[in-house]
C-alpha cells in the first residue's frame, strides 16, 4: 500500500486528519481500540506543528503494511525545534537540547503554548501498542520502545520529525493512552 502524504496548514489541517484516518478506517484488519488512540494522538502531533513549530504548515506520512500488521506515521515541520520552543517557557529555560527532547514526552511539559499532553498521549500509545516513538530536533533524536528512552546526536535536522510505528493488530484499551 502506498503511503499518503500530506501537507497540511491551520485551513487543512482538518481535512488532512480525517483524510488519514478515514484511510486507516476502511482497512477493517486495524484493531479499533488501537485507531481510537491512534486518532487522538495523531491529531495532537499535527496540531503541535501549528502551535509550537512557529512554521504555517507541515508534512505527514503515513503508511499501513499490512502483511507485517504495522502503521508508520511521520510529521515533519521545519521550524524553531523542540528546545527552542520548550525553553520559552522559564519552567525549563536552563534545559539543554538533549534534556529538552527527552523531557517532551513527559506529562504536561510544554512551553506554555499547549497543555504538555499530546507528545505524553503518543508515548503512552507506544507503550501499549508501540514498536518505536522517535522525535528529531536539531541535532538530538530521542527514541523510545514504550520501554526506555535513548537520546543522541545525529545529523542537524531544521525543525522537528516526529516518527512512530504500531502494531495494527494490537487490541489495546484506549483508556491507558488517553485518561478519560
Amino acid at each position: 500500500i502506498s503511503p499518503s502524504i500530506e501537507v497540511f496548514d491551520k485551513d487543512s489541517i482538518h481535512p488532512v486528519y480525517t483524510d488519514i484516518v478515514n484511510l486507516l478506517k476502511s482497512y477493517p484488519d486495524i484493531e479499533l481500540s488501537l485507531l481510537q488512540a491512534l486518532s487522538y494522538c495523531f491529531y495532537e502531533v499535527l496540531d503541535n506543528v501549528l502551535t509550537h513549530s512557529e512554521k504555517l504548515c507541515g508534512t505527514v506520512i503515513m503508511r499501513y503494511q499490512p502483511s507485517e500488521n504495522i502503521i508508520q506515521v511521520l510529521v515533519a515541520d521545519d521550524g524553531i525545534g523542540v528546545h527552542k520552543s520548550l525553553t520559552a517557557n522559564p519552567n525549563y529555560n536552563s534545559m539543554s537540547e538533549e534534556e529538552a527532547i527527552a523531557s517532551c514526552i513527559n506529562d504536561k511539559v510544554t512551553d506554555g503554548k499547549g497543555m504538555g499532553f499530546g507528545l505524553y498521549c503518543t508515548s503512552r500509545l507506544i507503550k501499549n501498542a508501540g514498536i518505536k516513538l522517535e522525535i528529531h530536533s536539531c541535532k538530538s533524536v530521542m527514541s523510545y520502545n514504550g520501554e526506555s528512552t535513548h537520546v543522541y546526536t545525529d545529523e542537524h535536522w531544521q525543525g522537528t520529525i516526529v516518527y512512530f510505528e504500531l502494531h495494527s493488530n494490537k487490541d489495546i484499551d484506549p483508556n491507558d493512552v488517553v485518561e478519560n
